[in-house]
């Protein structure tokens, strides 16, 4: 596998087309190899589809962190109600979401550059690999996976750069910039200058990409190797299109392809999600971003702000913390208690002002999850320890989609679609019974939508949903520091209601603008 990912002449060679100008991004490739021979034989065109996997896990913009798809969880979907950075207060304005305004930060263009890159690369593969010497099987296959690519980069810039679907008129509001083509020299009617399409259209075009894409996985007869779990096969494709669907609230679409996702990707087992579940491949990953040893970018990659056993400084001075609210709502008998650090009343008398603790809660730590913590590891209240990197500094793969998030997909939708209450609750029993012997649901109505939305902010919890969440449940954000009852740093112990900061809508770069006429900053 570790010679399957690799930056080849295919990609190289890829006329990276996106929404910011030629000269900001440096799309221009070096390589003089034209596109016609890059993409002659589908083994080319496979490369590039495997060059895409790669740039999940890669460095960008020059800036520490922006590492594909990882930071996209952990500074843009994680920072919501239910974690925080323990004591990481000079950041607070990003993890407070103040800067979603700001047209000129990295943290603005960043998703905006990354995603468009993305599609850019898709495109070149779509038009390409109609003409590649090589099976027709293979040609479908691939175009197949690189419209997943696409569908999945469009719906990722729908959540953070278009108002929620309640706030968008059924859809009349704008969405982003749908482009389609590889090289708009090509084409002048949708060159660069290009105005933003409407919600309804972008959804409707994700859509058609899944849909395609899945005739073109089944009509080819290939299937992806177990190992290849970094490549889009059928079931990620449903898994897209389930995401996309559950943020435009069609509730039928996402009930119909929920089940289609997690085919042939049963739930961990209680062992496997409480060692190693969320940094070693396994059966329930849907999709997920493959790195490695000798291809890592170090102290920028996911682990290292996200693994508890990192050796980043960034993990081990500010480590992630569950809110304690919703760590209370988690029943004793459930065993996800455990991934956190929760102290007794004896433990928290001895923390300091920020919940640090260097004494007797951090003295259990070191005893209870030394596999779990670097030697040098700050220990706080409810640190997690979810998630673990499998080398250092911060190295390991990680999911995408999986099926647990389908699982609760499925039942949000039932609970929006009404009179199945029963398959609500088969739902969560199943999701549940292997990690809390104790559970069954027996709620109705409005309390089983409740419960759902809690499970779904447990189990799923720093996998990236937070802040996506609550923005598509038009709810705002409350956190609580300790005089309030909760465990919050004073820093972020902040309210952002629904209406907040452009409806928590993040603003078309100035970059995307300054050059393009028919997008205004307004």
């Amino acid at each position: 596998m570790k010679n399957i990912i690799r930056i080849s002449l295919v990609i190289a060679a890829l006329s990276l087309a996106s929404a910011c100008n030629k000269a900001y991004l440096e799309t221009s490739p070096e390589s003089s190899v034209s596109p016609a021979t890059i993409f002659s034989t589908t083994e080319n065109c496979q490369l590039a589809i495997n060059g895409m996997a790669k740039m999940m896990t890669s460095q960008y913009l020059s800036t520490q962190g922006l590492n594909g798809e990882g930071v996209i969880k952990t500074w843009y979907g994680n920072f919501g109600n239910d974690l925080q950075r323990c004591n990481q207060t000079g950041w607070a304005a990003l993890w407070n979401h103040t800067m979603n305004e700001s047209v000129n930060s990295t943290y603005l263009i960043y998703p905006w550059y990354y995603y468009y890159k993305m599609i850019g690369n898709a495109n070149m593969v779509i038009k390409n690999v109609e003409t590649a010497e090589g099976p027709e099987a293979e040609r479908q296959f691939i175009k197949a996976q690189a419209l997943t690519f696409r569908a999945h980069a469009f719906t990722m810039l729908m959540q953070l750069y278009a108002y929620r679907w309640q706030d968008s008129s059924n859809g009349a509001s704008n969405g982003v910039i749908l482009r389609l083509t590889p090289d708009p020299d090509e084409d002048p009617e949708v060159g660069y200058e290009m105005a933003l399409s409407t919600q309804a259209e972008c959804y409707k075009q994700i859509y058609d990409d899944c849909d395609e894409a899945i005739r073109l996985f089944n009509e080819s007869g290939l299937t992806r190797a177990k190992s290849d779990f970094y490549l889009p096969d059928a079931q990620v494709a449903f898994a897209v299109k389930t995401r996309a669907a559950l943020v435009r609230e069609d509730w039928p679409t996402v009930a119909a392809c929920a089940p289609e996702a997690r085919k042939g990707h049963p739930l961990m087992s209680k062992s496997q999600y409480m060692d190693s579940g969320f940094s070693e491949p396994n059966d329930e990953w849907i999709w997920g971003v493959y790195d490695a040893e000798d291809q890592t970018i170090y102290y920028y990659a996911y682990f290292a702000y996200q693994g508890s056993n990192a050796s980043s400084s960034m993990q081990r001075t500010y480590p992630l913390a569950i809110s304690k609210e919703l760590y209370d709502q988690i029943p004793a008998t459930d065993v996800r208690r455990a991934l956190w650090l929760e102290p007794t009343a004896e433990e928290a008398a001895e923390l300091n002002a920020a919940g640090r603790s260097t004494k007797k809660l951090y003295e259990r730590a070191f005893k209870e999850y030394k596999d779990k913590l670097y030697s040098t590891s700050l220990v706080y209240q409810y640190m997690q320890f979810k998630f673990q990197c499998t080398f250092y500094p911060g190295g390991g793969s990680y999911n995408i989609y999986r099926s647990a998030e389908m699982y609760l997909a499925e039942a949000e939708a039932l609970c929006h679609m009404g009179g199945q209450d029963a398959k609500v609750q088969g739902l969560l029993n199943d999701l549940n019974k292997n990690l809390d012997p104790s559970y069954s649901c027996t709620k109705t109505g409005a309390e089983l939508l409740t419960e759902v939305k809690l499970y779904r902010r447990v189990d799923l919890w720093g996998e990236g949903f937070d802040w996506y969440d609550y923005k598509r449940w038009n709810e705002p954000i409350v956190r609580k520091n300790k005089a309030q009852g909760g465990n919050f740093n004073d820093a972020f112990a902040v309210t952002i209601n629904v209406e907040d900061g452009n409806k928590w809508t993040w603003k078309i770069p100035k970059r995307e603008t300054d050059y393009n006429h028919l997008v205004s900053l307004d």
